[in-house]
């Protein structure tokens, strides 16, 4: 009925994602966003190709889930803290995801972030918003200073090809 301007899906394959880009253009009303989990530790978008889909859809990218539930800040670095969300009866993240090879692999993270002058958080989100479809990351955050930390990646560097494949060496261990 031409009440409905513009249109965002989540969480489709690629597949759907090129079909529903096709048929919402076909009515005039074009997909302009597409929210997918997306983080260090799910690197699912890049390996399924919904990032070139998107690319080549002309369509923006949020990722959804930037930090990993949390594991991608300074929170797990020593461990699992108590009151963490991970010691709760109920929540999105369980004890047995922060496996002692996670552990390894976040504090590895978190050493080159400090190296490149950033929080882990910092570094997680910087490292997502390197794709040119990406428009944003969803933040989920407790308390204002934590958005102001997250905000804050805008300010750090752009990665260097060096530090991209640290990155990637880190997150195939």
């Amino acid at each position: 009925s031409g009440r409905a301007l513009y249109v965002g899906i989540s969480s489709y394959t690629p597949e759907r994602t090129r079909e529903a880009a096709r048929m919402l253009r076909d009515m005039g009303t074009p997909c302009l966003i597409h929210q997918p989990s997306y983080s260090m530790l799910n690197r699912r978008i890049e390996e399924n190709g919904l990032l070139e889909v998107l690319e080549q859809e002309g369509v923006g990218c949020i990722a959804f889930c930037p930090l990993a539930q949390g594991m991608l800040t300074n929170k797990y670095v020593e461990g699992i803290p108590e009151g963490s969300r991970v010691t709760k009866k109920y929540g999105s993240l369980k004890h047995d995801q922060i496996t002692d090879e996670k552990l390894s692999i976040i504090k590895q993270l978190n050493a080159l972030a400090s190296e490149r002058n950033q929080s882990l958080a910092q570094m997680a989100l910087r490292w997502v918003l390197r794709h040119e479809t990406m428009t944003t990351a969803l933040i989920g955050a407790s308390r204002p200073r934590q958005i102001e930390e997250n905000v804050a990646c805008l300010e750090g560097t752009d990665f260097s090809d060096e530090e991209l494949r640290r990155i990637d060496a880190i997150l195939a261990a």
